[in-house]
């Protein structure tokens, strides 16, 4: 698989990871010293962010990650794709539409990401 596949692959198993309610530790998605900025807050280190996920991510959700964009330089790459998050809340869902901004890392064990950067575009609640 090339390295833009693997990438783009990587941002899909994110969605799915978070969907799953976070199994297992996220060091076969993330670095040590991965940070994430999103509508749920800022975390920095690979505990931190799986904290928050599983706290951001109590109710079913359904993450859509669509149009990937990759650029690889070297051992770095940015990965930037649009993201339609559904949280099932007993209220009424709530959808989130947003743009990731991720940033990747090449490690010994393969791409691995370094940095969510969410930016929320809209937002609809109790749909």
């Amino acid at each position: 698989m090339d390295d833009r596949q693997e990438l783009s692959t990587l941002a899909s198993r994110l969605g799915r990871w978070l969907d799953d309610k976070s199994p297992g530790d996220g060091r076969d998605l993330f670095t040590e010293d991965a940070e994430a900025h999103t509508p749920g807050g800022v975390a920095k280190g690979v505990d931190a962010l799986i904290d928050q996920a599983r706290r951001n991510h109590a109710v079913p959700t359904q993450h859509f990650i669509t149009d990937p964009l990759v650029d690889v330089d070297g051992a770095k790459a940015a990965i930037s794709a649009n993201l339609l998050v559904v949280f099932a809340n007993e209220g009424g869902p709530r959808l989130l539409g947003e743009r990731y901004e991720l940033e990747a890392a090449r490690t010994p064990d393969g791409w691995r990401i370094s940095r969510v950067q969410a930016r929320p575009i809209w937002e609809v609640a109790e749909a």
